[in-house]
């Protein structure tokens, strides 16, 4: 019998995350206001899982969340250094911003929109979760398209059992989820 995940050193929890992410798998975590789920931005086949397990309609999108610019830079188009600048300005933090996506990007990631909904987080879990793993995440809710987002480990195991390998984690202490900006715009979404 495995042991709790709890209960694993952090070299082997990170050991059974990066394998879970190779094999196409998803992964729930701890993230600012409720945990998320999430997989490979590069992968479609765990995309595609991870849009099946929320019942999540294909064309909407998802964000990626990463623990540095340098980890979201093979998503997006090229951007300026006065851009990136201005990216930095308000990074890490809540803020997700609409970019043009690069070429390489699947297009379930952005859904209907030519655009990839990137963030660069200031949760400390997801933070070093992206950087142990050497990747950038999807990040959605974790919860059932139009459920309330779960908000603890145990309610992620209870959800969605062994299709998801959920960390253990504490959410951050933000009470809504990320500001969505265009950021070409300025126009803010969420």
């Amino acid at each position: 019998m495995n042991p709790p995940l709890s209960r694993l050193p952090a070299v082997a929890l990170v050991r059974r995350a990066r394998a879970r992410l190779k094999a196409g798998g998803v992964l729930a975590y701890s993230t600012e206001s409720c945990f998320g789920l999430g997989c490979n931005p590069r992968d479609p086949r765990a995309i595609r899982r991870v849009l099946a397990i929320k019942a999540r309609p294909n064309h909407k999108g998802l964000i990626v969340i990463a623990d540095s610019l340098e980890r979201i830079r093979p998503l997006v188009a090229p951007l300026s250094a006065a851009d990136e600048a201005e990216l930095m300005r308000h990074w890490p933090g809540p803020y997700t911003f609409l970019l043009p996506a690069s070429r390489r990007v699947p297009p379930l990631l952005r859904g209907r929109h030519h655009k990839v909904a990137v963030r660069v987080t200031a949760h400390g879990e997801a933070a070093r979760l992206c950087r142990a793993l050497g990747s950038a995440l999807v990040s959605t809710s974790a919860n059932r398209a139009g459920q309330k987002s779960l908000r603890t480990a145990r309610g992620c195991r209870r959800t969605f059992g062994d299709r998801v390998l959920t960390l253990p984690g504490r959410i951050g202490k933000r009470r809504k989820p990320s500001t969505i900006i265009d950021f070409a715009t300025g126009r803010v979404l969420r």
